[in-house]
């Protein structure tokens, strides 16, 4: 079974609340969202290979560590998880970015895939995943069965806020998946919307409600 990981880092903890807060502008919304994501992805990528090269300091000759094994991809799932790219990219500038396209019945609340551009070698990356809610788990899920389809394997998936539903059904669907998160709330309500929640991120980061 794959890991689940709620990160409570006091520095994460902090800036989800900031984005919690209704009366959070977009802008501020925008640039708290990039950094969480950054703070999670140095404890998200902390099982990456190292191998030994030598190097020579200004001072003398030495065997370092540097990222070895598989490249990285960072999937996010259209369209609030592009709010969370650049936050990984930051500390792993030379990953490929993938995208999927997903949008949600309003009346079923099923996800349905409209559009998937991935690096031509995803099958040969370390894959991070990224959407800032976990809700039904109907998204993650139809993302994760598109990147397996076409050969994936190594998938994480980093999101900012979960519901207990989405994670069952998620490591039901997906059990070989790592899920990683800032908080696990509460629990759906009638819409599918997490409770306490932050809201519709998508609309929230690209000031579109």
């Amino acid at each position: 079974m794959g890991k689940f990981q709620v990160m409570d880092h006091p520095l994460i903890q902090h800036k989800l609340t900031i984005i919690r807060d209704k009366n959070c502008g977009t802008k501020v919304f925008r640039e708290v969202v990039d950094e969480i994501t950054m703070l999670m992805a140095y404890d998200v990528a902390r099982d990456m290979p190292l191998k030994d090269v030598e190097i020579e300091t200004p001072i003398a000759k030495t065997t370092s560590k540097t990222l070895a094994g598989k490249k990285v991809a960072i999937v996010p799932i259209l369209r609030a998880g592009i709010g969370m790219v650049d936050g990984i990219m930051k500390l792993i500038p030379a990953a490929k970015v993938g995208h999927i396209g997903m949008y949600r019945d309003e009346k079923t609340l099923e996800p349905h895939e409209y559009f998937v551009k991935l690096p031509a070698d995803i099958n040969q990356r370390q894959i991070f995943v990224v959407d800032p809610m976990l809700a039904t788990g109907g998204s993650s899920i139809m993302a994760i069965d598109a990147l397996k389809k076409r050969g994936a394997s190594n998938i994480k998936f980093v999101c900012l806020v979960a519901a207990p539903e989405g994670v069952k059904a998620l490591r039901a669907k997906h059990p070989d998946v790592d899920i990683y998160t800032a908080a696990l709330d509460d629990h759906l309500n009638e819409n599918g919307y997490i409770v306490p929640g932050l809201g519709d991120a998508g609309d929230r980061l690209f000031g579109t409600k």
